[in-house]
């Protein structure tokens, strides 16, 4: 099969989050694939079929080391990338057909995905709340479910400095997926990922599901930019639906035997 490793939100090598892509994937079991996922031991690792509706150019499963994710977007974005090296193919837009649906991606300097709609919203539940407070230490000035897909709570914190300098305390936080929120004077976001013992180094579904609820409560008003780590996402609204989009480069190809 053919192999890519491609690097998300970040238009420096290393610096973004990677993703592992496997082209030319039909023949392996699920099974197989989350073998291979566990393996490569990346955040995410997707694997690209033919698709099976006739308005998508190709469906992607996308594998954690741990499990199967219906959407994700830096693997989204990462797969779109390979996608369209190894296949050659020059359009303006790209159908992905995941578990979760349809996914537009549209091509331009940077690649951006259509963020799909959220599945859980509203404020969290008190016993969660209490949880995230014991988990982060850190004063919270709102609190929402932002799943689109793998299972998003988000808090807003009081300013940027206020994400970075939380030290959670992963063992409270056990299974919970938190996103941290803060925002600079301007109206850009400082964003953190943390799930299952570990920090995400740029997180696209988070941020498509934070920009959400961010746009729908009025929070912002215009496009922006949204730091997570090293990486750079680039928000953006056209109506009622929200673009996420950021540079992406292959840092590795070959094959997968």
């Amino acid at each position: 099969m053919r192999f890519a490793q491609v690097d998300v939100f970040s238009a420096s090598p290393y610096r973004g989050n990677p993703v592992a892509v496997l082209l030319d994937a039909d023949h392996l079991s699920e099974r197989r694939m989350q073998e291979i996922a566990r393996w490569t031991n990346l955040s995410e690792t997707t694997f690209v079929l033919a698709p099976t509706r006739p308005e998508a150019d190709y469906r992607v499963r996308i594998f954690t080391p741990f499990g199967e994710l219906p959407f994700a977007g830096h693997p989204t974005l990462g797969t779109a990338h390979a996608w369209r090296e190894y296949e050659g193919i020059d359009k303006p837009t790209i159908i992905q057909e995941c578990a979760a649906g349809l996914i537009t991606v549209r091509v331009g300097a940077e690649l951006a995905f259509a963020a799909p709609p959220t599945l859980r919203s509203g404020p969290l539940e008190p016993e969660t709340l209490a949880r995230v407070r014991a988990a982060i230490g850190s004063d919270i000035l709102d609190h929402q479910w932002v799943d689109n897909g793998p299972g998003w709570a988000a808090v807003q914190l009081a300013d940027p400095q206020a994400v970075r300098a939380v030290d959670p305390d992963w063992a409270v936080l056990g299974d919970l997926k938190l996103g941290l929120v803060g925002q600079y004077p301007d109206g850009d976001l400082e964003v953190r990922a943390l799930f299952d013992g570990i920090e995400d180094p740029v997180t696209g579904s988070l941020n498509a599901s934070v920009a959400q609820w961010f746009y729908r409560t009025g929070k912002i008003d215009r496009d922006y930019t949204a730091t997570q780590g090293t990486g750079r996402v680039a928000v953006s609204r056209a109506g009622d639906q929200v673009w996420i989009g950021g540079a992406t480069l292959t840092c590795f190809v070959g094959e997968a035997r």
